[in-house]
């Protein structure tokens, strides 16, 4: 689906939650309100930096980026906003958002450590093969990630940590990883 084709999807869930596995749990639609603020917010307020926005601009050779993402995904709600809004005025890249949890399950060919985690960036060239894939989350916050649970942080904990970190960073980590991985 097309970016534009997301965010109906997404207020849609939110319009009728219960026609929507598993958005019909409180606890997930609740998550899922939220993470719909965050990325609005994104969408109004990431500029990406002039080295992203150059690098962007010079790609002149078509390229498909597909992100594997679901609206009740935390990590989701920073990073898809802000890969848009870094390609959107490129016409040399598709953006394509695909449902974790639904056909075709590209998920299954991108797995983190065994799991399903997203959101999850792959770019292809204009032949289908994979130039770059990217996600859950930058490394740095992945590494803060990873040290917490295994510390035995809580679940809340975690989150509100992670949201901290992605307010704080403004989207920077992202673009310095995509940077490097498309230079």
């Amino acid at each position: 689906m097309t970016f534009l084709e997301y965010l109906d999807y997404f207020e849609q869930i939110l319009e009728s939650p219960q026609d929507f596995e598993p958005y019909g749990d409180q606890e997930y639609f609740n998550y899922t309100k939220l993470n719909w603020s965050r990325m609005n917010r994104w969408l109004k307020r990431f500029e990406p930096n002039d080295v992203m926005k150059n690098l962007i601009a010079s790609i002149t050779e078509h390229q498909h980026w597909i992100v594997i993402t679901e609206p009740w995904c935390g990590d989701a709600a920073h990073a898809v906003a802000q890969l848009y809004q870094m390609v959107k005025n490129n016409p040399n890249i598709d953006f394509e958002i695909q449902l974790r949890d639904a056909a075709p399950f590209l998920i299954d060919d991108y797995l983190t450590d065994g799991g399903k985690s997203i959101p999850k960036l792959i770019i292809r060239n204009d032949v289908g093969h994979d130039k770059v894939i990217w996600g859950p989350r930058p490394h740095a916050l992945q590494a803060i990630f990873s040290s917490m649970k295994a510390e035995g942080a809580t679940f809340e904990q975690i989150k509100e940590t992670m949201q901290k970190w992605y307010n704080e960073d403004k989207g920077e980590e992202i673009q310095r990883e995509l940077i490097n991985l498309l230079s």
